[in-house]
């Protein structure tokens, strides 16, 4: 998952994991995005989609 921050609206996004590279953008592991916590008086917002489609070519090996 990808984390991304807006100090101005106190917003936290989760969204599901970037392909794209962004200095802003945060890469969380399954097990540390559980278990992140937004700080007092922010919003967090998880856009990330239920299920993900895998396609073979994204498949390694």
């Amino acid at each position: 998952m990808t984390l991304t921050y807006q100090y101005a609206t106190a917003t936290v996004w989760i969204d599901d994991l970037s392909d794209s590279v962004d200095p802003h953008a945060y890469d969380l592991c399954e097990r540390h995005g559980q278990r992140f916590v937004t700080p007092s008086g922010w919003r967090l917002e998880d856009r990330r989609h239920r299920f993900r489609v895998v396609l073979p070519s994204q498949l390694a090996g």
